[in-house]
């Protein structure tokens, strides 16, 4: 009996030393169609599950900061990732990826956009942005029509929106008759088209950060995913979906 013992503990010593405890990502809203291509390439490659949170940055950053069990945070801003510095495991935050700023219109909408100050005009009367407060999209948005000078203009217009993802369904379904979004966003929508993309040299800076959580389960499952996010293979993932690998 004391033998069967000894081989059972063994056995499930053993069980447990080979299984890959999973990693657990929280992702901004407009990483959600990439992430779970990175997640099913980065299971395909180490047998490692990487199960993915999709939100608005803030509201994952709230989620942390009341103690959730994230090991990777990745967000559409650095103010979020600010917003959780307590929480960080010292030396591993980076900025991960750039994007652009692009306004959608209705697929059937006749005319063109030729510039962002356009939405000024009486033909735009609801525009959807993320949360202008909080959401990252939102924030880009708004300090770049104030840039423009169009700010005042348009406030009184603007939709909010809990996420860049709710933003460009407003469009989708006639909430709206336009949407500041990312560029990436509307490359996976329907019902929309591109109308137009603010040149990277003109619009915000626009930074995902990315760090491992103190407070996730899985600190060297991290550790080994967040590296992977940053060479080759997930580069061309995020590249084809139209995001900007920041160089390490």
């Amino acid at each position: 009996m004391r033998f069967l013992t000894a081989l059972w503990l063994a056995l499930a010593v053993s069980s447990g030393a080979s299984a890959q405890p999973e990693v657990l990502v929280s992702a901004a809203a407009s990483l959600a169609n990439v992430m779970a291509q990175l997640a099913r390439a980065y299971e395909g490659r180490t047998g490692t599950r990487v199960t993915v949170n999709i939100g608005a940055s803030n509201m994952l950053a709230r989620q942390i900061r009341a103690g959730a069990a994230v090991d990777v945070f990745a967000s559409a801003d650095e103010a979020q990732m600010d917003a959780v510095r307590s929480e960080i495991v010292a030396d591993t935050r980076i900025d991960l990826l750039s994007n652009q700023l692009a306004i959608a219109v209705p697929a059937d909408r006749p005319g063109v956009l030729r510039s962002a100050r356009d939405l000024a005009g009486p033909a735009f009367k609801r525009i959807a942005l993320g949360d202008p407060t909080a959401v990252p999209a939102g924030v880009y948005a708004k300090a770049y029509l104030a840039k423009l000078g169009i700010w005042p203009a348009v406030e009184g217009r603007v939709v909010p929106a809990a996420s860049v993802r709710l933003a460009l369904a407003a469009v989708e379904n006639g909430a709206a008759d336009a949407a500041i979004v990312y560029r990436t966003d509307v490359a996976t929508a329907r019902r929309t088209r591109l109308a137009f993309v603010i040149p990277v040299s003109e619009g915000p800076r626009i930074v995902y950060p990315a760090a491992i959580i103190r407070t996730g389960r899985n600190r060297d499952g991290a550790i080994r995913f967040l590296k992977w996010l940053q060479g080759e293979e997930a580069s061309g993932i995020f590249k084809t979906a139209g995001f900007v690998p920041i160089s390490q």
